[in-house]
């Protein structure tokens, strides 16, 4: 059967139908079918179609127009050789399941396209997949590396506990020396028992800038300097000038804790916390705060990505907002 291609997409005419029928490939109109770009070529590759006036390599230099066309085209083709049926929509493509189809049976997928320096941005999927949830949708980003593989990643809202264990009573007096919070175990056994600070062969422990800041919050720690009380404004205006994340570990560090949650550094693993929860003595999750309005490139997240699944845990990105903090996971997945 021959197609028509407007410059933009391509049409069947009647005979069309039986493609939409059998396969899901296009969308009925008056008379025929319209085939979205990426499902025209596919059906072009595979011999099922011709199209007026073009070959397979004169349609791709036609459509190659839009940047966004090869990689999408990749994906399309490999979820079709996979058998899956699937649309282009405003999530870059719908998925049903297998044996499903537009016009019979659900989707299953919602599923975004990116490059593998493509730009992340953390608003947007906050966003989409809140969509997708609603939707009752998995959501999912397939990104396409410079040689043309696919990954796929799932990505969801990881709901950790609503809050966790009521904060201990014990109280302690820190000796602050610019950001480096000493207090003495004995005078706060109960800090070590808590999963706070770490004891140093000198027989103190050193609390963390974000433990500091939290304990002076929940009223349970007081910082002197020289002799003289050092207030959490001033402590935290010098610990900041070393670190320009403070602001979003402090808050993500604060939630976790609320939540039940054991945060300690992440660093060894390239992020903010490695978090244990429920006890455990093997953290099963890494923790990275941002800010509202980041973005970061796909390659970053699927170096990410790669590191916690090598040491057996989940990657959460910590999206801070004004009035909300959304951990949002990515994990490979397999279709």
């Amino acid at each position: 059967m021959k197609a028509t291609f407007d410059g933009k997409s391509l049409r069947l005419g009647q005979e069309g139908i039986s493609l939409y029928e059998s396969g899901g490939y296009g969308r009925p109109e008056k008379g025929g079918i319209r085939l979205a770009p990426e499902e025209g070529l596919y059906l072009l590759w595979r011999n099922r179609i011709e199209v007026a006036d073009h070959t397979f390599s004169g349609l791709l230099a036609d459509l190659s127009g839009d940047t966004g066309f090869f990689r999408r085209y990749l994906v399309y083709r490999d979820l079709r050789e996979r058998g899956y049926a699937l649309q282009t929509g405003p999530h870059d493509f719908r998925v049903f399941r297998r044996g499903d189809r537009p016009g019979k049976g659900q989707s299953q997928y919602l599923v975004r396209v990116r490059a593998e320096r493509d730009l992340v941005d953390f608003d947007q999927i906050v966003a989409e997949v809140a969509t997708a949830g609603n939707m009752r949708k998995q959501y999912l980003i397939a990104a396409v590396d410079d040689e043309g593989e696919l990954t796929y990643y799932e990505v969801k809202v990881n709901h950790l506990a609503e809050a966790g264990p009521e904060a201990g009573e014990g109280k302690a007096v820190g000796e602050a020396y610019g950001a480096v919070v000493l207090v003495r175990p004995a005078e706060a056994p109960w800090l070590a028992a808590e999963g706070y600070g770490k004891l140093l062969d000198a027989g103190e422990i050193l609390l963390s800038p974000v433990e500091t800041l939290y304990l002076m919050d929940a009223g349970r720690l007081t910082l002197v300097r020289g002799g003289a009380p050092l207030s959490r404004e001033a402590y935290y205006g010098i610990a900041a000038e070393t670190d320009g994340e403070l602001g979003e570990k402090a808050i993500v560090y604060a939630d976790l804790r609320r939540r039940g949650c054991g945060p300690k550094t992440g660093y060894k693993f390239g992020h903010h916390f490695r978090v244990y929860t429920a006890g455990l003595q093997h953290s099963l999750l890494l923790a990275h705060a941002i800010p509202e309005g980041t973005a970061l490139p796909m390659a970053a997240i699927s170096r990410s990505v790669r590191l916690a699944n090598s040491v057996k845990k989940k990657m959460l990105f910590a999206c801070v907002h004004t009035d909300d903090i959304q951990y949002i996971e990515f994990a490979r997945i397999k279709l």
